[in-house]
């Protein structure tokens, strides 16, 4: 449920953009007309368990989800994609807690923890200096590990207490090699040709999410510090959700969060309304003051 901090109209216009999005059927979509998407269908199970929607409601959501699992615990983000089992990590979350899901639940962990991205010995005269020997995770099968995906992985993973394990260990020390000299994170690599690249918002606060309470604080603070001079400039919903959980996740909240929701969602006299994805993203940054992991 919201805080006092949170205006009563913001919550509840988030809750009523999620819940129109709904499938007689079970499950969500993104967009009006747009059929199921595992994704929202996850990232909705999570933001209105946590606005604290009634379990059985969100049930039938669960078990949608669930008919979409691959016999080897994936989530495609749709049955001709196979190969882009992102939505997996998605999936964990949305399953996290569920009885009658916990099959699922416990065949998608396998799949992420037998998983992985490419990987391959570092080369010493390589343009890039990432650390290629590294195990993360990627966005479709047979691709590079990059931080978003890792990220997500290492959120789930950790989630469904499974913080100890070898691969959450790997991903993190993946996580702090791609981190930025001066700060924050890109989608993957720190230089290329000997020139730093530029951090982006929306992976830095992912990464942040996922490290938060495994690493020093003294390890990340540059890349706070940078996410803390952007966040009151992002005006996008999938940026600003993420930096502002990344911020939560070591209690640096900016005091204006809530206000930035809100003129998030005032844009969309604009840009148009956001999908159930956004949406969602949104409402659990609003609820999850401590970070998801709490």
């Amino acid at each position: 449920m919201p805080s006092e901090r949170v205006p009563r109209w913001v919550f509840n216009h988030l809750k009523d953009n999620i819940r129109k999005r709904e499938l007689i059927a079970g499950g969500f979509e993104e967009r009006k007309g747009g059929g199921f998407r595992p994704d929202a269908t996850a990232w909705a199970i999570f933001a209105l368990s946590a606005a604290g929607t009634n379990n059985d409601f969100l049930e039938l959501s669960r078990h949608r989800l669930a008919s979409q699992q691959s016999a080897d615990g994936r989530i495609g983000i749709s049955p001709n994609h196979p190969e882009a089992f992102w939505p997996t990590s998605l999936a964990v979350l949305a399953w996290q807690g569920s009885t009658t899901s916990q099959e699922a639940h416990d065949r998608a962990i396998h799949f992420l923890m037998t998983t992985s991205g490419t990987h391959s010995k570092r080369q010493p005269h390589s343009a890039v200096t990432d650390n290629t020997d590294l195990i993360g995770w990627s966005w479709d099968a047979k691709t590079y590990s990059w931080v978003e995906p890792t990220a997500l992985a290492l959120i789930a993973l950790r989630k469904a207490g499974h913080g100890n394990h070898s691969r959450v260990a790997e991903g993190i020390e993946l996580l702090l090699d791609r981190q930025l000299p001066d700060g924050g994170w890109n989608y993957g690599n720190k230089t290329v040709y000997g020139r730093e690249l530029h951090p982006m918002p929306g992976p830095t606060g992912l990464a942040l999410q996922a490290l938060e309470g495994r690493v020093m604080k003294d390890q990340v603070k540059k890349s706070i510090k940078y996410l803390k001079t952007q966040v009151c400039q992002l005006h996008t919903p999938l940026t600003l959700s993420w930096s502002l959980l990344g911020l939560a996740a070591w209690a640096e909240s900016p005091a204006s969060s809530e206000k930035f929701v809100s003129e998030c969602l005032e844009r969309q006299s604009f840009f148009g309304e956001y999908d159930t994805s956004n949406s969602s993203l949104l409402l659990s940054a609003l609820l999850s003051t401590n970070g998801l992991l709490h």
